[in-house]
């Protein structure tokens, strides 16, 4: 599942931050801690001082993700075109086994051109299968021929029944919380006679001289803007719970049908379509703009790579990403010519695991590089394995793998993203994913947080060095990134999820901050 994260009234949601409310500095990721003051990538730096004069060779970065505006202002100069393919012409001239794979795939797509949007969650989709399996009384013949799968089967339950009874409690909630805020918002316009309200002319009512609809309409939107929510904060909210109690937590609900595949097999080039926009591409598009936006054309943001092409892989939905969406993914961005993969997504379960480790280890006998968001539960995940995941299924290590964990602006205790997983084994590295201010559907801008932000970050920084230094194999640039990551064995930070403090340097396995300027020095030093 791709999962951005704020909170809003103590819980997490999606967040809609407006450019001119933005938390903190503009391209913070891509600033430097000396020259700056805020423990971004140094890329910038690295530009100005390490990169001038140099020649750079273009990168594929293939963006394994729900879907991306290729026509956004900042990013359209950036997409991957699949030279060998005709668009348009309804054959696969390339013989790659997808027709007209203009700017990638979609294995979310129907041949009809439809797209799913929503899935149910691993978690429901295993529990259904269980079901099927046990009936509502099984024997105890069953029981005790099948019973690491009966015990499974009530864990899953369990979880199911804790989240589907979340939703049901909060879903209306939050709707009457936003009805609150409209209905707040036009006692003001109207009031004010604006189209817009702004905070100045909200402070500006006096409440002495008006109505007591207009007094309390302006005390609600002071509270929320105390709380920094925004109307579409509460909006998406809402229908983060209603998606979660229609699709994601539905026994019933099944979109597979769109697809017309069969689920449980591995059917790599027989279903899917091109269309890898994708019904709702907001986190594709910000994760793509993280990586590659173009940083020569006055508009928007600075990606961190300025070489880069993206190729657009459509496989996560709103809900869980399936295993067999995932290998396939992972294998046609190898076979297409994608040298590094981002993946901004992930799920408590791997059902079909095995197949997704056959992709992985493809991938690294292309020379492709993985990089993972390492997930937002604020777990250890040397204790919960968090899917996909560089483990496979024999206990052995992919190591084409990059596994980032998410780093705050903000100063320590504050330093690590409370949000953020971490692993003093399983998670490689951190780097900036709070408050990061991307491309979005619609040539737009917002803010975002989420370990699915520090991986693109990392995803850039390994781009920037394929590109200026494209001699480098997968396995030099992932020793490149971990090793020159910036070292703070001082620095002492709350752990993800508490209170407590600990040293920075155990919650990862290099202990370090992805750092663009060290990369490059260490890999002119390579030279």
């Amino acid at each position: 599942m791709k999962k951005i994260l704020f909170a809003i009234f103590l819980f997490p949601f999606f967040l809609q931050t407006k450019a001119q409310d933005l938390k903190t500095k503009p391209n913070w990721q891509n600033l430097d801690f000396e020259k700056d003051g805020i423990r971004g990538m140094s890329v910038e730096r690295a530009y100005q001082e390490l990169l001038k004069g140099r020649t750079s060779k273009t990168v594929v970065v293939a963006v394994i993700d729900g879907g991306t505006d290729i026509n956004h202002e900042d990013l359209k100069s950036k997409i991957w075109v699949n030279a060998k393919e005709i668009a348009g012409n309804g054959k696969d001239d390339d013989k790659n086994g997808f027709v007209d794979d203009i700017n990638g795939w979609d294995f979310l797509g129907g041949k009809d051109g439809q797209d799913v949007n929503h899935e149910q969650v691993e978690i429901t989709r295993m529990l259904k299968t269980f079901k099927e399996k046990f009936g509502d009384k099984p024997s105890k013949k069953l029981i005790r021929k099948n019973q690491a799968d009966y015990e499974l089967y009530g864990k899953l339950q369990k979880e199911f029944d804790e989240k589907r009874a979340e939703a049901e409690q909060y879903a209306p909630f939050y709707a009457q919380l936003y009805k609150n805020y409209v209905e707040s918002e036009n006692i003001l316009k109207n009031y004010l006679k604006v189209e817009t309200l702004t905070k100045e002319n909200i402070t500006g009512i006096d409440e002495n001289n008006v109505d007591r609809s207009v007094r309390a309409a302006k005390r609600t939107i002071e509270k929320f803007m105390e709380l920094g929510a925004t109307g579409n904060d509460i909006k998406e909210a809402v229908e983060h719970y209603e998606s979660e109690l229609k699709y994601n937590y539905n026994l019933d609900f099944n979109p597979r049908t769109v697809v017309g595949d069969n689920p449980d097999k591995l059917q790599y080039s027989e279903y899917g379509n091109n269309e890898v926009v994708g019904p709702d591409g907001m986190h594709g598009t910000h994760v793509a703009g993280i990586i590659g936006a173009d940083r020569n054309n006055n508009l928007g943001i600075k990606g961190v790579c300025d070489d880069v092409k993206i190729m657009v892989v459509r496989a996560v939905p709103d809900g869980d990403e399936r295993d067999k969406d995932v290998a396939n993914a992972i294998r046609y961005a190898t076979d297409n010519g994608a040298q590094i993969i981002n993946m901004s997504f992930g799920k408590p379960y791997s059902p079909e695991k095995k197949w997704v480790d056959e992709a992985v280890k493809y991938a690294q006998s292309k020379g492709v590089l993985l990089i993972a968001a390492a997930g937002n539960d604020n777990e250890d995940t040397d204790v919960v394995t968090h899917y996909p995941t560089s483990i496979y299924e024999n206990g052995q290590k992919a190591e084409n793998w990059i596994s980032v964990g998410a780093l705050s602006w903000k100063t320590e205790p504050d330093a690590v993203a409370e949000f953020s997983n971490y692993g003093k084994k399983n998670v490689d590295v951190f780097a900036p994913g709070v408050d990061i201010y991307s491309t979005i559907p619609g040539s737009k801008y917002e803010e975002k947080s989420g370990t699915s932000m520090a991986a693109p970050a990392t995803t850039g920084v390994a781009a920037l060095l394929k590109s200026y230094f494209p001699n480098l194999t997968a396995a030099q640039i992932k020793k490149i990134i971990l090793e020159s990551s910036v070292k703070l064995p001082d620095l002492r930070v709350y752990k993800p999820g508490s209170k407590e403090i600990v040293k920075f340097s155990e919650l990862s396995l290099t202990g370090g901050i992805v750092n663009a300027y060290n990369a490059i020095k260490m890999a002119k030093e390579m030279e």
